[in-house]
């Protein structure tokens, strides 16, 4: 195989959760351009068939799948849409995720439940429902979207809810990795920096001191570039590598 056809996904089937808008869209987007027939599954049907629009004019094939992470019935309604439209699914992109920011003290019980049932449950249902099927089909490739919030406390915002909930998500990573890699199911995780995204206000004076001047590139990435990424970890350029957290946010991490 040579080094560009590792990253080719013709002919397989990819799911995106919360694959709308943001990073979603632009991982959906990127995994269309490599071959990759794409289910854009999230709540918000209207958007979700606008991007799915955009992959088709563009070239590719996609279609608008309805998906709440939080709830086990969605996700396997999800499994068996994508299933009769597209086909067994062969990459699933655990996207979908919220945040809040709020000192600890001041956290409500339902801000914190809300976090982990989407970040981390909601990953956790989806992961499990589509697992099973790879298992069933022989194989398959999971990728995870973490956070460099697993790994550092962020400023100046306070968002304890998040950094656990992503911290999670990495560690459940590697567990489905060690646990799959018999199945030749690779589950590998991306930990994306400062992005400028709906979730992110980057610009904003606040923020900005902390989040890009702060970084040894002193710059915020966006959505697209990211894109590249996560073809490598669905892909088989990354056929070897399976429990890893790909950490890509500008070096904010080195200090």
């Amino acid at each position: 195989m040579g080094v560009l056809d590792a990253f080719d996904l013709t002919g397989k089937v990819a799911v995106v959760t919360g694959g709308n808008t943001g990073l979603g869209e632009a991982f959906a987007k990127a995994l269309s351009e490599v071959g990759a027939s794409v289910a854009v599954a999230a709540r918000t049907r209207e958007r979700s068939e606008k991007v799915a629009r955009e992959i088709s004019a563009s070239g590719g094939r996609a279609v608008a799948v309805d998906l709440d992470v939080t709830d086990p019935e969605s996700v396997e309604a999800m499994v068996g849409a994508v299933g009769e439209s597209l086909g067994t699914i062969d990459v699933l992109v655990n996207n979908a995720g919220v945040c809040y920011h709020r000192p600890a003290a001041e956290v409500p019980r339902e801000e914190w439940l809300s976090t982990f049932d989407v970040n981390v449950h909601g990953l956790w249902y989806c992961a499990q429902a589509v697992g099973r099927r790879m298992i069933e089909a022989g194989g398959g490739t999971i990728v995870n979207v973490g956070s460099i919030s697993a790994m550092i406390v962020n400023r100046p915002q306070w968002q304890p809810a998040y950094n656990a909930s992503k911290a999670a998500v990495h560690q459940l990573t590697k567990s489905l990795a060690a646990e799959w890699a018999p199945h030749n199911i690779r589950v590998n995780a991306l930990a994306p920096g400062y992005v400028k995204t709906e979730m992110a206000p980057v610009d904003e004076p606040r923020f900005r001191r902390h989040w890009i001047e702060d970084a040894p590139m002193q710059r915020y990435a966006l959505p697209e570039e990211l894109g590249p990424s996560l073809v490598y970890l669905a892909s088989e350029a990354s056929g070897f590598m399976t429990g890893s957290v790909l950490v890509v946010d500008g070096g904010y991490t080195l200090w």
